[in-house]
């Protein structure tokens, strides 16, 4: 049976979080890029053993929209990964590959199941954001949309590089005027975790209190629809 259990969502920090799921080697030795901003990529990052488990552990998400942490149940495998990301290990390793200090900075973690056509326009990410990680948990993917490019430009096709969100792809990147990403429209089951640095705790709390909001208009909308 589904469950959720006290995960931080907001820490300056880092727990100490046993690391058995993420791949820190790997990511360790990854390449950092620099142009046309400073990104890295990891295309296995979760370790064999416990693909399977997140999987069926992934909280159950039928809608659009990104969402906290609280707002969701999920399995043990799932909560032990969330752990990790909040992990002093994993801040270190990602620390000492941008040169910063993250003990520094809050952290925050939102999921996503679903993607509607709506998603995947090209921005940048808020100011309000250090680092950006990127981690998706799909099984297998075949669609042309749906695959997170990062640009050089404001333009769809002027990309670097183009990851399929398949189980354990990784990418993390620092934020910047110039950290352009998007992907073709695509509609349907898009499981991933979004994990932040972030220089501001009101940032945080906005986006805790925007999330409540979007997802108790949602349940109305439902109920309402039901009802009717």
């Amino acid at each position: 049976m589904p469950y959720s259990e006290t995960i931080p969502t907001s820490q300056h920090a880092a727990t100490a979080a046993p690391v058995k799921m993420l791949n820190l080697e790997k990511l360790a030795a990854a390449q950092l890029h620099t142009e046309p901003y400073e990104y890295l990529l990891v295309d296995d990052f979760l370790r064999d053993e416990h693909k399977t488990a997140i999987i069926t552990d992934f909280p159950e998400i039928e809608r659009h929209g990104s969402f906290p942490l609280s707002t969701l149940k999920y399995g043990p495998a799932f909560a032990q990964l969330a752990s990790e990301l909040f992990s002093r290990q994993f801040a270190e390793v990602v620390g000492e590959k941008f040169s910063l200090d993250l003990a520094q900075y809050p952290t925050m973690l939102t999921v996503r199941g679903w993607c509607d056509d709506s998603d995947g326009q090209i921005h940048t990410d808020s100011t309000s954001k250090v680092i950006t990680v990127l981690l998706y948990v799909n099984p297998q993917w075949s669609s042309e949309g749906g695959r997170l490019r990062l640009l050089r430009s404001k333009k769809l096709d002027d990309y670097v590089a183009e990851v399929a969100p398949t189980m354990g792809s990784l990418i993390i990147f620092k934020r910047s005027e110039r950290s352009w990403h998007g992907h073709k429209p695509f509609e349907g089951k898009r499981m991933s975790l979004q994990f932040n640095w972030v220089n501001s705790s009101r940032y945080m709390e906005r986006e805790r209190f925007r999330h409540r909001v979007s997802s108790f208009l949602k349940r109305l909308r439902g109920q309402v629809a039901y009802e009717g």
